[in-house]
């Protein structure tokens, strides 16, 4: 609980800080390139009968309470904040009145029936202010929210991120009203087929009358998508079915829906550093529920909290510890606080050095080997060399000798041991070769000039 306090009076510093800054260059919210936001409850989605205005109005007030660490009957705050935050440019106080009004008599309504169905007596209903008791008096704006709210607002079980960055840029009411149903789906990138007449009355009181969906699609429709694809985080698109293959009525609806990359940028501010954000999503693979508890806590995990936390988890998966979800483990080392202590960390510096030294070794083995490979290939090259030059010289040796000379060295040859099993690996007869046939043969004549360069080689080193 006291994370909690901390995380929301962090967030609304924080909140402060940015109106603030951006108060000294007239910048209004959703030209902000910080997000500010919360996590809302998903009940408060089918808010109807209530203007655009009116509707930021009730963000800027559920945000409020949503930071505010205690719970006082009344919140208290500069009306100058108040209004940055619902972006209420206008200095026309008489109509920031009317919008309060309007705002007051927004209802949520809880019932046990399915809609469209017809209630039993003593079936349960609930249906409450959004926002009551408004006063605005010395620069400031004071609000009271029914008792029964703060609970879903402070700790929403179901819920999703509403940006005041984004929302606070729509100027049309199906605009909102689509973005309020669809942005829970992101994750899945589609919503279920819906009734394109639940899909019309979404705004409430501002709902379409156009009985044809061609004139629905041309007025509202398309004007809502295209508004959404120009200023919020996702891309929407759509696509309907008949009632029947035989009918041409369209009766259903349903969205498609993608982050925008430019949305990673933003989340990136949020997180206060580009690398963190990248190293979340690509090494670890988070999603975006992931992510959105990541924005909820931001104000007390701090930068160094959550790189402490990827140094931990990526500890554990180097050493084979963490088998699944590695994106999991590191959101629980973020929450819990978990960080590698100096006596790991010299550990791992240990490991380290070690597999440093083993790597080491065997690279130096590596080169070992290959250097006395080499040095044995250039050897036996050199060989080869020697003995193809030898048998040149044999070669000349033997066709300058005259003809007596040449049939002793020819029967020396044939009568000694290097020559008998050079005829023999040929698969000739010692016995009965002829000299032509060493002579015209490519290997025996190598074989006879070698040994004629060694005969001579002798006999000259004899007379030296």
């Amino acid at each position: 609980m006291a994370n909690n306090i901390m995380t929301r009076a962090t967030s609304r510093q924080l909140s402060f800080e940015l109106f603030e800054e951006m108060l000294a260059t007239d910048t209004p919210i959703n030209e902000s390139t910080k997000e500010i936001g919360y996590q809302r409850n998903n009940v408060f989605i089918d808010i109807t009968d209530v203007g655009i205005t009116a509707r930021r109005l009730l963000d800027a007030a559920h945000f409020i309470v949503a930071q505010e660490p205690t719970t006082p009957k009344v919140y208290d705050v500069e009306l100058s904040y108040f209004r940055w935050l619902m972006r209420y440019d206008s200095y026309n106080y008489k109509h920031l009145r009317t919008v309060v009004s309007e705002a007051q008599k927004a209802l949520i309504q809880v019932s046990a029936s399915p809609p469209g169905s017809t209630s039993a007596e003593d079936e349960k209903w609930v249906s409450v202010q959004l926002i009551g008791i408004v006063g605005i008096d010395k620069g400031r704006i004071t609000f009271a929210v029914p008792e029964p709210l703060i609970p879903h607002i402070k700790d929403p079980v179901k819920s999703h991120w509403l940006s005041l960055r984004i929302t606070s840029a729509f100027t049309l009411t199906y605009a909102r009203a689509i973005y309020d149903h669809v942005i829970g789906y992101v994750a899945e990138g589609i919503t279920e087929w819906i009734e394109v007449d639940v899909v019309r009355g979404w705004p409430g009181k501002a709902a379409s009358t156009a009985t044809e969906f061609k004139y629905f699609k041309r007025d509202n429709l398309d004007k809502a998508v295209k508004q959404i694809n120009a200023v919020s985080d996702i891309d929407l698109s759509y696509e309907t079915r008949t009632v029947s293959p035989k009918s041409k009525k369209i009766d259903r609806i349903r969205f498609r829906l993608t982050r925008k990359e430019t949305a990673g940028a933003i989340r990136a501010s949020l997180l206060g550093a580009q690398e963190i954000y990248t190293t979340l999503k690509n090494e670890f693979g988070f999603t975006e529920k992931q992510f959105n508890t990541i924005s909820q806590n931001r104000a007390v995990w701090s930068d160094e909290r959550i790189l402490q936390a990827i140094e931990y988890t990526r500890a554990k998966v180097d050493s084979g510890q963490v088998k699944k979800s590695p994106g999991a483990y590191l959101l629980k080392a973020i929450t819990d606080g978990y960080k590698l202590s100096d006596a790991d960390r010299k550990m791992l510096t240990v490991q380290q050095q070690q597999q440093e030294q083993e790597r080491a070794e065997s690279s130096a083995k590596q080169l070992a080997t290959a250097a006395v490979a080499a040095s044995t290939e250039a050897a036996e090259e050199r060989s080869k060399t020697q003995t193809v030059e030898n048998a040149d010289l044999g070669r000349e040796a033997y066709h300058k000798a005259d003809g007596k000379a040449q049939k002793d060295f020819m029967r020396a040859f044939i009568a000694s041991a290097a020559g008998k099993l050079a005829i023999k690996r040929v698969k000739l007869n010692p016995a009965t070769i002829h000299e032509s046939e060493v002579l015209a043969h490519k290997d025996l004549s190598f074989a006879l000039y070698s040994f004629v360069f060694l005969r001579t080689k002798a006999k000259t080193a004899s007379k030296a």
